[in-house]
């Protein structure tokens, strides 16, 4: 008996790849982002292959109770989902409001509850807008969206891992302009409804959270003073900072001094160590000791002193104007942009 069925699988075995060929050929007939228009409702768009790149990678996220579930956001291409480890992915945000996305978060207990945050928080011209957070609960099927939609760009979302009904979100806010809708928000019924529940001003977003996972009240932020314009990038200033919260985000405190560098602040990165809480680390862009002072070119004579705050050109150093080196003084105090644009 056991023979026979050696038999019967060495002939199947070279079969197989030919069956899949047939299903890898077979055409897709699936509708997406059907147009309302009647005259272009019938119209449709099929994959031609790998014609262009899918663009920034932002965030990718494990399940932390299936490692086999990976996903991965891109800052203009949507999100794929795997579940075999990765080695193949499949896109499973297509048909929504956003194709940008700024991160991801994974329940830590249930791989199918799943939170997106659209909106890109990268700083280029190119930067494309999100719509607000987005919670799939089928495994990437469905997604809904559930609210901050005016917040335009999501860099970090955290669920609290002793109670994932409870979910922080870091909100730089519009790139462009300033705006209310940024800061910290918080929901404590798996999105249903927002608070904010750290502003600092129209200038000054979130981009980053970390909690203690020992202590579920503890929480670290890093704000961002931005403002891009047509020309130039003002990254920092007086609004950006490390902020820490004991009791669950009710109350906050700027932290300074005690190993933190002095100066302008510009982005700011954290995390707390899972091994020992009581380790945090801070990746800071500051204007002190910045290497890019260093680098500053030589004035040119008769140039005009000073020249602005820093943060021109997104190289937050010194007065050197990144923005504006093709003004009158070549950077240094008669240029537009940059160390000036502090709104």
């Amino acid at each position: 008996m056991s023979r026979h069925v050696h038999r019967l699988i060495c002939l199947l075995l070279p079969l197989s790849p030919i069956g899949a060929q047939a299903v890898a050929g077979a055409r897709d007939t699936t509708m997406l982002n059907r147009s309302a228009n009647s005259l272009l409702s019938s119209v449709r768009f099929r994959s031609i292959g790998p014609a262009s790149m899918g663009g920034r990678v932002d965030d990718i996220e494990v399940a932390p109770s299936d490692p086999s579930v990976i996903y991965v956001g891109y800052a203009t291409g949507g999100v794929f989902k795997s579940e075999n480890n990765g080695t193949t992915f499949a896109p499973v945000f297509q048909s929504y409001g956003s194709a940008s996305i700024g991160d991801i978060a994974i329940h830590p207990t249930n791989p199918n509850i799943v939170y997106v945050g659209t909106g890109e928080p990268n700083n280029r011209q190119t930067s494309t807008f999100g719509d607000g957070m987005y919670k799939t609960t089928d495994g990437g099927k469905t997604f809904t969206r559930v609210g901050l939609e005016q917040t335009q760009t999501i860099a970090r979302i955290v669920i609290d891992p002793r109670n994932p009904e409870v979910v922080y979100v870091a909100a730089p806010g519009h790139l462009f302009g300033p705006s209310p809708d940024r800061g910290v928000y918080k929901t404590t019924d798996g999105g249903r409804r927002w608070s904010k529940i750290k502003y600092i001003d129209d200038n000054t977003g979130f981009t980053d959270i970390a909690i203690d996972r020992s202590n579920d009240n503890v929480l670290y932020a890093a704000s961002y003073q931005r403002r891009r314009t047509g020309c130039c990038f003002n990254g920092g200033g007086p609004g950006s900072g490390v902020w820490k919260s004991d009791d669950a985000g009710r109350n906050w405190r700027k932290l300074s001094g005690s190993g933190l560098p002095p100066g302008t602040y510009g982005r700011v990165a954290l995390d707390v160590s899972r091994s020992n809480p009581n380790v945090v680390f801070a990746q800071i862009e500051t204007s002190a000791a910045d290497t890019a002072v260093t680098e500053t070119p030589t004035p040119p004579a008769g140039a005009p002193a000073g020249g602005g705050a820093g943060g021109g050109g997104g190289r937050g150093a010194g007065a050197y104007d990144w923005c504006g080196n093709a003004g009158p003084g070549r950077g240094f105090g008669g240029g537009r942009g940059g160390g000036a644009q502090t709104g």
